[in-house]
């Protein structure tokens, strides 16, 4: 009853025992051995105070360093249960303590806790002997008291279940001495109790019993056959009874542990002794060491492991070759030393990655076991990791690491570490192991796109066809996946009133740039639109760029005819005095290109002549002189064909007809207007005038301009109705300067007129065109220029020169000239027509195109005036520039611009 009580006891305790240890926050469970698969351990969730609805979820789970999984969880229900069977014998050996650790995992957030398996020992191994028979030899001269040791029975269970005592069958002869070794183990020695005689009986038997400590216990049996021989006087002699040597692990087979000597005082075969292992001796001391029968050497047979036995107790018995030889006995105990021969084992039970580049410093990434099977220093184990990488290693429980960041990471820097662990022991010398462990980083939307160009600039021909690609832009990301797709947009912007959509489209996906619509260089020169690349990252991010687009010139625009005009689809006629010189200037063929650059310079030539011989056309000027004197002979009707051709490739062109009629004389000349000339006073207020009109003008310069000149009007009509004359009056020309694009601010320059007299009209004709004015062959008559004390009245027609159109260096302005006329009895109206003197040899400037006051005119019959006699007209208004004027208007000349006709100041 008692032996069933004990093993209920035990089992329960073994069952159901477990227990919480506070240090190291380690909790231990005990359980026996050979428990079946599924077989309740305990509840480790409760015992850890843990949420069952969360294992899941925290990735709970146990990391073994065992090499089988011998327990399990159910993440249903928290319970601990047995996974595989567990044999303690297999496990531990003959270990008196025999246990295990588990690491048991939890993430989010990371919590490590170490469980301590206690494996039990149950008695279910029986005790047995090596052999089931025994044959001792035992002289019949043995004295009592003589002990003969039995071999021992083995037992792989522990502690109680160990082999307890052993029993000896009843006789009269022997009895049975138990002893126990200093690892605790048992063993027997025959004791002779009464003397033997082989007369009276040769031979006994017996039987050994050998019984565990077990609940129940169990016993195993051996046969004991004694053979009693003739005396042998003397036996064998060690040196000593006990031996003690040290031996290093892994010592090579073939190493000497010992040489035992034993002597014996008989001569002959009773002096010959063999040695061999006594019946004290376990098999595994067998299967390591091995004893040479002649010399007495004990040598290594087996693997010395340190880790499995440290220590070992080897039998021998020495015994000589007489009749009824006696064996005497002797223990060799070995102590192992341990050597650093076990590398360290490095374990990842838990590895998080990729990890965010945003991840603080701090955050776990791995966590990290080691173990080393040696002892001493040479189990000791330290971790490192280089110190190069943003990564820190750092110590949990013993033998437990956590690698955890250091710094911020930069996947763009850095896309994954490759960290090389070492483990490495304090043994001499010492053994390492290197593990790597691969951290990939995870990429962050934290790099805005950059375009690879600070800003684009496109030059597109014009007349492009609508839909065609212009260009490209490419901005690059450096992060990864959607953070680094790109899209691409244009911004919301105006055009010339019209929204940029309206003018360009980009795809989205590629940056290309496309045209949609076909653009016109006389209508948009240039144009900018802003890109914008976004990624897909959340937020995403975004960068712009500026493209500049320059629309290049094509020569799609012919020159235009501006002067002369046809008159009612006739083509307009000039009349040549038959008297002039070779070089007359008989008129100017004017025109304009709206394209720009070598596509808008301009190149005169006569197509077709009446008489080849008499006119010429300047190739760069367009003005038609004659190249000799006119004959009688010559016809009066000439009719001249001007084709005027761009530099363009191809060239475009026009024509132009002139009739040129040659008359005898020209009218008769004005009359003396020598009481119309402009007093010195007049001239300084006209001065004082002007400079206070150029300080106080603005942008409302061109209003006052016209409220000025209707109200000069209105004077002058009163005044013709009132008196009959007209008032003294003075004409000015409006330049525009080269600032002029800038502003709107204008020149005044006064023009001292060449007039002409006509008798008969009674009427003043202004002529508007941007043309030259054309004069009735009747009204014609000989000019002079005309003296500032022959001038009374004056009635002028000035037009503001708008030309926007830049012809690199060459300004192709158009004046309009003043018609008067003097009719008896009223107010004296005088007529001119400015004409051009440039002489034919000099190359073309700004003075071809404009018409310069002062200068003589091209009806005169004077000589044309150097140009050196014409500096004396300049006046203020001039600012001192005698040289060549050039002008940023650009546009082509329009009648319909800002004409300011019959301006008349008093």
């Amino acid at each position: 009853i008692k032996v069933q009580l004990k093993f209920s006891i035990l089992c329960c305790f073994a069952l159901f025992t477990c227990f919480l240890d506070a240090v190291w926050g380690q909790i231990r469970y005990s359980i026996p051995e050979e428990l079946e698969h599924g077989a309740f351990v305990g509840n480790i969730a409760e015992d850890l105070g843990l949420d069952l609805d969360k294992l899941s979820a925290r990735r709970f789970r146990i990391v073994s360093g065992a090499k089988k999984q011998y327990v399990e969880v159910n993440l249903e229900n928290g319970v601990l249960f047995v996974n595989e069977r567990i044999d303690r014998e297999e496990l531990c050996e003959q270990s008196l303590s025999c246990s295990f650790h588990l690491q048991v995992v939890i993430e989010n957030p990371l919590e490590l806790y170490r469980v301590e398996m206690e494996i039990l020992d149950v008695n279910d191994n029986s005790p047995s002997f090596p052999w089931t028979e025994f044959n001792l030899d035992i002289s019949e001269s043995a004295a009592p008291g003589s002990r003969f040791p039995l071999e021992s029975a083995q037992d792989l269970d522990v502690g109680s279940n160990s082999l307890r005592t052993y029993l000896l069958s009843v006789n009269e002869h022997f009895l049975l001495d138990i002893q126990t070794r200093s690892d605790g183990s048992k063993f027997a020695e025959l004791v002779l109790q009464n003397p033997l005689d082989r007369e009276q009986q040769s031979a006994h038997q017996m039987v050994l019993t050998a019984v565990d400590g077990g609940a129940p216990e169990r016993s195993g049996t051996a046969q004991i056959d004694i053979t009693v021989l003739d005396a042998n006087d003397n036996a064998p002699v060690f040196d000593q009874s006990f031996y003690r040597v040290r031996l290093a692990e892994n010592a090579p087979k073939g190493t000497v542990v010992i040489k035992l000597n034993a002597s014996d005082l008989d001569e002959g075969p009773n002096a010959d002794i063999t040695y061999s292992f006594s019946g004290h001796a376990p098999i595994k001391v067998r299967q390591l060491f091995s004893v040479d029968s002649r010399t007495g050497e004990i040598k290594v047979k087996g693997v010395i492991d340190y880790e499995k036995a440290r220590m070992h107790e080897i039998y021998v018995q020495a015994k000589d070759k007489g009749p009824s030889a006696v064996a005497v006995h002797c223990k060799v105990l070995v102590n192992v030393l341990d050597k650093n021969d076990n590398l360290p084992e490095v374990i990842l039970t838990s590895v998080s990655t990729p990890v965010q580049e945003d991840a603080p410093p701090g955050t776990v990434i791995a966590v990290i076991s080691v173990m080393d099977k040696d002892s001493g220093e040479n189990g000791n184990v330290d971790c490192e990791i280089p110190h190069q990488i943003p990564f820190q290693l750092h110590s949990s429980f013993k033998n437990y690491y956590t690698l955890v960041t250091s710094d911020f990471l930069d996947r763009e820097t850095v896309g994954e570490y490759n960290i090389t662990l070492t483990a490495r022991d304090m043994g001499s010398p010492p053994l390492f192991t290197r593990k790597t462990i691969l951290v990939q980083v995870s990429d962050v939307n934290d790099n805005a796109p950059h375009f690879k160009q600070p800003s684009y600039t496109v030059y597109l021909t014009e007349n492009n066809a609508p839909g065609a690609s212009i260009c490209s832009v490419a901005a690059l990301d450096p992060d990864s996946g959607q953070n680094a797709y790109l899209s691409y947009s244009i911004l919301d912007g105006d055009i010339q009133g019209m929204p940029v959509s309206t003018y360009v489209s980009i795809n989205s996906d590629n940056g290309n740039i496309y045209a949609l619509r076909s653009f016109d260089h006389e209508q948009l020169k240039n144009f900018q639109v802003t890109v914008q690349a976004q990624d897909a990252g959340f937020p995403p991010l975004k960068n712009n760029v500026s493209v500049n687009i320059f629309i290049l010139d094509q020569n799609d625009n012919a020159p235009v005819i501006v002067s002369p005009l046809p008159h009612n689809d006739t083509a307009p006629s000039e009349a040549v005095p038959r008297s002039v010189d070779p070089g007359y200037l008989v008129t100017r063929i004017s025109a304009v290109d709206a394209d720009a650059g070598q596509n808008s310079r301009l190149f005169y030539q006569m197509l077709q002549a009446t008489d080849p011989s008499l006119f010429s056309v300047a190739l760069y000027t367009g003005e038609i002189r004659t190249i000799r004197q006119l004959m009688e002979k010559d016809p009066t009707r000439h009719r001249l064909v001007i084709l005027v051709k761009d530099n363009g490739q191809p060239p475009l062109s026009a024509t132009v007809s002139i009739i040129l009629s040659v008359v005898d004389s020209l009218p008769d000349s004005q009359p003396d207007l020598g009481d119309l000339s402009l007093s010195p006073h007049h001239s300084s207020n006209l001065t004082l005038y002007l400079i206070v009109s150029l300080g106080a003008i603005s942008f409302t310069f061109l209003v006052a301009i016209i409220v000025l000149v209707a109200v000069r009007r209105l004077k002058v009509r009163a005044s013709n109705r009132d008196t009959g004359a007209l008032p003294q009056v003075y004409c000015y020309k409006m330049c525009l300067t080269p600032e002029s694009s800038k502003s709107d601010f204008m020149f005044l320059k006064p023009c001292s007129p060449v007039l002409s007299v006509q008798q008969n009209n009674a009427k003043s004709t202004d002529y508007l065109t941007s043309g030259w004015s054309a004069l009735d062959r009747n009204e014609l008559s000989n000019n002079r220029a005309a003296t500032p004390n022959e001038v009374t009245h004056v009635i002028t027609t000035g037009s503001l020169c708008r030309n926007n159109l830049l012809i690199q260096t060459e300004i192709y302005a158009h004046v309009t000239g003043c018609k008067l006329s003097l009719q008896e009895g009223t107010a004296p109206n005088y007529s001119w027509t400015p004409k051009y003197t440039q002489p034919h040899s000099e190359p073309p400037d700004y003075q071809h195109n404009v018409y310069i006051p002062g200068t003589t005119s091209g009806y005169s019959t004077l000589k044309l005036a150097p140009r050196g006699e014409l500096d004396v007209y300049n006046t203020f208004s001039t600012f001192g520039k005698k040289k060549r004027f050039i002008s940023n208007y650009e546009q082509p000349f329009d009648k319909d611009d800002a004409l300011i006709s019959n301006a008349i100041f008093k």
